[in-house]
């Protein structure tokens, strides 16, 4: 009988609560490649140094990998089993953080740091799982990509080059939860122009941050679509520039805007050209299109609200979403991963390739 004593001085044995009982499970490997991830700074663009690390470290576990070229010197990690280039499953997530760079440290239960939960704990389970998977004799591919926090340059890149997989596990933290489905984006950014002139006489020029701000007063009484399964659109003034001086009237104002789409865009486009009108510009600067999301029974789901590389990936096959740690401290001062969700996200990465391959 395994106790919590076993292993008094092996820091590598942690004791997880798994529902209503204690299992132990040897983390060490899994808790030290996610430091030793954390460590190597990878803010976007620099993946440079993070995708060598992983090159080295997969194929010192045994693993076939490559780089796969994006930009520069930027680059893809792809890693497969010898023998077996073509699985079935692929688990993917992204080797950039969002700035600024943060050490790792630990305490008992988590471990903090620079994408601790976003996303390179998840890189650390993926590779876990499918070392696990091996010995039950399932080969399943791993996909590591540079840009996610950007602009999904790197899926973009990977998406022409497709490796004959049915399924992709993507991995974001949603506290190892199911996601029925991922909300889109839409972009959007509002110039105002006007004409300067001296602020004592207001009457000879004409203000542009003045026609930003009523653009922006008649987009946030416009009524966002709703959807019944995943909740609202949402709307994010994201900047504001504009102006010159203070005593001088404004010519030029900018405003960048963020909608979490819950369906498709069309008409959400033309309802904010319409009740903007021809105050300022609209461009419409990038969308990423809400998604449906399979699932697999026995797993509890959640909604995410933010967005992925998955639509990007439409070659690598059928998405799903799942991994550990919160998005609420994603992109944080504080971001951490629980230890606890870390090592059942392992288990539950192996669940779902075992249940996909059957």
């Amino acid at each position: 009988m395994i106790t919590q004593n076993s292993f008094p001085c092996n820091p590598s044995y942690r004791y997880l609560q798994n529902r209503d009982r204690l299992l132990p499970f040897p983390c060490m490997d899994l808790f030290s490649l996610t430091r030793r991830l954390i460590d190597i700074e990878s803010v976007t663009p620099n993946e440079v140094a993070v995708g060598d690390f992983l090159c080295d470290e997969l194929r010192r576990r045994g693993f076939e990998a490559r780089k796969m070229p994006v930009e520069n010197e930027r680059a893809n990690v792809l890693a497969t089993w010898p023998g077996h280039t073509r699985p079935e499953v692929v688990f993917s997530t992204h080797m950039d953080t969002v700035p600024p760079f943060i050490n790792s440290s630990e305490d008992g239960d988590r471990i903090y740091g620079r994408g601790a939960c976003d996303a390179k704990g998840i890189i650390a389970a993926q590779i876990l799982a499918a070392e696990k998977l091996r010995q039950s004799s399932l080969f399943v591919g791993l996909l590591f990509l540079v840009g996610e926090e950007r602009d999904s340059i790197g899926a973009k890149a990977a998406n022409q080059q497709p490796i004959g997989a049915r399924f992709m596990i993507n991995g974001e933290p949603t506290e190892n939860k199911l996601a029925l489905a991922s909300k889109g984006a839409l972009h959007v950014e509002l110039v105002a122009r006007g004409k300067m002139a001296h602020s004592a006489y207001p009457e000879l020029g004409e203000s542009a941050i003045d026609k930003l701000v009523e653009a922006l007063h008649r987009l946030h009484a416009m009524k966002l679509p709703e959807n019944a399964d995943v909740g609202p659109c949402t709307k994010n003034v994201g900047s504001i520039q504009g102006g010159r001086a203070p005593n001088v009237i404004p010519d030029y104002a900018k405003a960048d805007l963020f909608y979490r789409l819950v369906g498709p865009a069309d008409a959400l486009r033309r309802d904010i050209a319409e009740a903007v009108g021809n105050l300022v510009e609209v461009h419409f600067t990038r969308e990423t299109p809400f998604l449906r999301l399979r699932t697999i029974d026995g797993l509890p789901t959640m909604v995410a609200a933010f967005t992925t590389d998955i639509p990007s990936l439409p070659n690598w096959g059928e998405p799903l979403l799942l991994g550990p740690g919160s998005i609420h401290v994603a992109h944080t001062e504080g971001e951490f991963v629980e230890k606890a969700q870390l090592a059942e996200a392992v288990k539950i990465y192996c669940s779902m390739a075992k249940r996909l391959s059957s």
